[in-house]
């Protein structure tokens, strides 16, 4: 509850201006006597409060200049109010930085100077200066309050930047701001930058915001903006205790009704809106989230149930947008350039053009050259979604040529993994290598016994035992024993057997779908190559094959050789879809999205973990958003290009079911896990790799180190104390929303981190901001790299390798290329998955890395310790990018340097625009 006071002000107040609907209050002997009233509360004007509006005179505040620092708007403000000791408080001055849209129309420019005037005037906005001190009669912050008034100069290096100031007079008890309550009576939103407070004795006082104002029209609650000064909330000042818990209650909602654009309300549903059976019965999707179908959730949005299947959602279509809240959409900037402009033009004009263009000549590739073609002459897009792609900036990435207003020649750009050798996907040497340092080096793992079992339930799928026998494999160990093998750690395996295996009968009922449940097993010889000796393709048993197991080795002659490479590209098809569905999607988009739900509902703006995460949440919202809306939905891109078809998001919702846990998501026990690492306490991150020469894994635990040094000192500097975690209410309620409400279907599981320590906490955070940013650099930025070239890396194929009592054998003896080549995605599948490839490689100018700080959250922390810490942070990053070059140059590691090998860079901290094959964003933004 809130009150007020009369204070005397040199200032003379003759303007008066509407009271908004989130205030009350009355004019009295020249005085706006104003109060806010928190929901629930009643207003109390007694003798005795100390709050107070004062209003500045009615003329603009004249300008300072363009060179005026931060101390010379001090100077300014506190000579003022020296002049004015002792007649009535301290004159300060509030300067609110506001961004305009950087496209506009006319009609909107005409807006602006109607705002423009509006604000000048005082009629625009109205900002509350919030105490951290209590006032004891009202048990509330001390609160004073002034129109935004005039301009100041522009910033001279950017004109989307306006700035305005209030002017207050403040008691001299008042204290230091803890808070800015800001009001909007302008019709639309605006985007604020930031507040920065004058003429305190401690110096400027800053409010970062980087947040869309809402119109009081659409929302009668103001903005309650904090200041950058952490407090866990055992320790909030007691004047804006009550805002703190406020402002927490408006981002959750009450779970109802359909979300509008302008709110700001995180809350979790099911993924209940991948289908959509108004449309199309064949595009019904099941309900993820459930008993049957686990899933983590996703952000609500409360749009109606459809017609036909009460229990799913209505789609919204592309280009429409989906709901997320509102600071969680792209920026403008973000919007317009590489990524999100490409991939919404991808997403909304690209394919279709390229499905148009293709459609009637939807046929395999019949030679390698028409694939090469792809890279050197493009091929013809005519459509008229054409004319909309030409409006995006940097989609001339592959737009290469303008032919026609409705005409594009489309060109790819020669994909890393063929660019020094076009030739090195033939190698087996090059087919293992990827698995330590491709764009999905997470599956391989350590063969730690044999015979190899499956978990399966044998009576449904077959004989438990694999078809790979020990004396096979044997004959490819040079002499050693497969026993001798397992012991000293040469033997590794690639496993999609059982994951894929309960699919592969709906999947091969897909027309132009073809796949087997695949093991591969790796052979690490004394020489330090890994290479593959055995595969083993796997289809449902059958009745009339009970043991169908199929078995392939690399011989020497050509029939061999090209059932080989068959055998080769099924597997790289399995793995293309596990990495998109589990390793991708999964493990980084959708189960950092519950950490960002619950971070937003949990933990306040003010405290020090939500300032630590927040640099790793940014855009992740929006861009599953765009995913479920265009990616992984029914009959998405996803769907259409990659083996699993209709049934991938199952896939997915399995591998979290039978796979997925938290504890397990940390680096070194992913590794430890897979019999890729072994614990070792005198290593750096207590884990010593079994396959030193392997890229993720050695690059990766120095950016994990980095991390967990730089959590460790921060999470120490707040929490000192004993017993500092477990008394946190809101930390506390944030890690049981995360297990309770964004796993809701792991909930009960045993395996998830106690959080009772600063070291649990550290671990916890650890692997999110990992996820958030290293983890998801590796697996993603290399799409295109690696994926681009389709022959390496099929999404799909769409034949079973021939067997000789087949009438198809005949024909692949008498034309192996033919068959091989048919086998792949088709032009269309192939050109289109390329195409969403190449936009998801991409990173955008104005990406934020990891180590970096925005200069919009330039004042993200009033603690010099933690900057300080934050710039070793920085610093240790870099030594760490040097590192790692030092390691591309070392010809003993053979899986990043030697003849065409491309050096592994996906983790390499920094990059510039575009597809680089290297960087580390700080979230997951594309």
């Amino acid at each position: 509850m809130y009150a007020m006071k009369r204070v005397y002000s040199p200032f003379k107040s003759e303007l008066t201006f509407r009271l908004p609907p989130a205030t009350s209050g009355a004019w009295k002997d020249g005085f706006l006597w104003k109060t806010r009233v928190p929901s629930g509360s009643k207003v109390s004007c007694t003798p005795g409060s100390i709050r107070a509006v004062i209003s500045s005179d009615d003329k603009a505040l004249e300008p300072y200049s363009k060179e005026a620092s931060n101390k010379e708007v001090n100077e300014l403000v506190l000579s003022s109010s020296s002049d004015n000791l002792g007649k009535g408080g301290i004159d300060v001055r509030a300067v609110i930085t506001i961004r305009k849209k950087m496209k506009e129309k006319i009609n909107e420019k005409i807006e602006d100077q109607w705002e423009y005037f509006v604000n000048g005037i005082g009629r625009g906005i109205l900002i509350q200066l919030v105490s951290e001190e209590i006032d004891p009669e009202t048990n509330s912050g001390k609160s004073v309050q002034a129109s935004v008034r005039g301009w100041l100069p522009k910033p001279s290096n950017n004109e989307h930047i306006i700035e305005y100031s209030a002017d207050f007079t403040v008691p001299f008890d008042f204290g230091n701001p803890g808070a800015v309550l800001a009001t909007n009576l302008h019709g639309k939103e605006f985007y604020l930058m930031e507040i920065v407070v004058h003429g305190f004795d401690s110096g400027p006082i800053f409010f970062p915001a980087n947040t869309w104002i809402h119109s009081s029209k659409d929302n009668p609650d103001s903005r309650i903006i904090f200041r950058n000064q952490a407090y866990l909330p055992s320790r909030t000042p007691p004047g804006i205790k009550d805002l703190r818990r406020e402002d927490l209650l408006s981002l959750r909602g009450n779970g109802k009704g359909e979300r509008k654009t302008h709110d700001r309300i995180y809350d979790y549903a099911l993924y209940n809106d991948l289908g959509n059976p108004d449309k199309d019965e064949e595009l019904a999707r099941p309900v993820l989230g459930s008993e049957k179908w686990p899933y983590p959730r996703r952000c609500r949005t409360g749009r109606p149930p459809t017609k036909k299947d009460p229990t799913c959602e209505t789609r919204i279509e592309k280009p429409h947008p989906v709901y997320v809240p509102r600071d969680e959409t792209f920026e403008e900037i973000k919007q317009n350039t590489f990524s999100t402009g490409r991939l919404k033009a991808l997403l909304h004009n690209l394919i279709p053009a390229i499905t148009a263009s293709l459609s009637s000549s939807d046929i395999p590739f019949t030679c390698f050259s028409e694939i090469d073609k792809l890279y050197n002459d493009g091929f013809i897009l005519r459509s008229e979604e054409l004319k909309e792609i030409a409006q995006i900036p940097f989609m001339g990435n592959f737009m290469k040529q303008v032919l026609s207003v409705s005409e594009r020649l489309l060109v790819y750009d020669i994909p890393a993994v063929i660019k020094r050798d076009r030739f090195a996907w033939l190698r087996d040497s090059e087919f293992a290598r990827q698995t330590l340092a491709g764009v999905n080096p997470v599956n391989i793992e350590i063969l730690k016994e044999f015979p190899i079992l499956s978990k399966l339930d044998h009576a449904v799928y077959g004989p438990p035992e694999s078809a790979i026998t020990e004396e096979l494999i044997a004959r490819e160990l040079n002499g050693m024993s497969v026993e001798k093998a397992i012991e000293e750690k040469r033997l590794f395996i690639l496993d999609y057997h059982d994951m894929l295996l309960p699919f592969i009968e709906k999947m091969n009922s897909l027309p132009g779908r073809k796949a087997y449940a695949s093991r591969t097993v790796f052979f690490h010889d004394q020489a330090g190559i890994l290479r593959p000796i055995v595969i083993e393709l796997s289809l449902p048993s059958s009745p009339s094959s009970p043991c169908n197991k199929h078995v392939y080795t690399h011989g020497h002659d050509a029939t061999t050789h090209w059932i080989w490479k068959l055998a080769k590209a099924h597997v790289c098809s399995n793995d293309a879809g596990v990495h998109q569905l589990v390793n991708h999607w999964l493990r980084t988009h959708a189960c950092m999205e519950t950490y960002i739900i619950a971070t937003h509902r949990q933990l306040s703006a003010m405290h020090p973990i939500y300032k630590l995460l927040h640099p790793h949440m940014r855009y992740t919202l929006e861009i599953n958003a765009l995913a479920r809306q265009s990616l992984i939905n029914g009959g998405g891109i996803i769907e259409a290009c990659f083996s699993p078809g209709k049934f991938a998001m199952e896939i997915s919702s399995a591998a979290y079911q039978n796979m997925w846990r938290f504890d397990m998501e940390a680096l070194p026990a992913d590794l430890v896990r897979r019999g890729m690492a072994v614990e070792d306490p005198s290593m750096p991150c207590g884990v010593r790799l079994v396959i030193e020469d392997y890229p993720y894994a050695s690059d990766g635990l120095l950016i994990w180190s980095a991390i967990r040094e730089y959590v460790e000192s921060y999470v120490g500097h707040f929490y000192s104390e004993p017993n500092s975690v477990t008394s946190d209410i809101e930390l506390q309620a944030w890690w049981n929303e995360i297990k309770n409400k964004g796993h809701f279907d792991k909930r009960s599981e045993p395996w998830w981190p106690k959080l009772n320590t600063k070291e649990d906490l550290s671990g916890i955070l650890t692997t999110m901001i990992w996820i958030a940013s290293g983890q998801h650099a590796a697996i993603n930025f290399g799409q295109y790299p690696f994926g681009g070239y389709m022959p390496n890396r099929p999404t799909l194929m769409r034949k079973l390798i021939p067997l000789e009592n087949e009438n198809d054998h005949e024909r692949f003896i008498q034309n192996p290329q033919h068959t091989f080549l048919s086998s792949l995605p088709t032009q269309l599948q192939a050109t289109k998955i390329m195409a969403a490839q190449d936009t998801l490689s991409t990173h955008s100018p104005d990406e934020e890395y990891l180590g970096q700080v925005s200069h919009l959250h330039s004042h993200w922390i009033n603690d010099h310790e933690m900057v300080e810490l934050f710039n070793r942070f920085s610093a240790r990053l870099e030594e760490i990018e040097g590192i790692i070059n030092l390691r591309n140059k070392d010809a003993r590691l053979k899986n990043r340097n030697g003849a065409g090998v491309p050096p592994y860079e996906l983790l390499l901290p920094t990059s510039g625009p575009g597809v680089t094959g290297r960087g580390i964003p700080n979230s997951i933004s594309i």
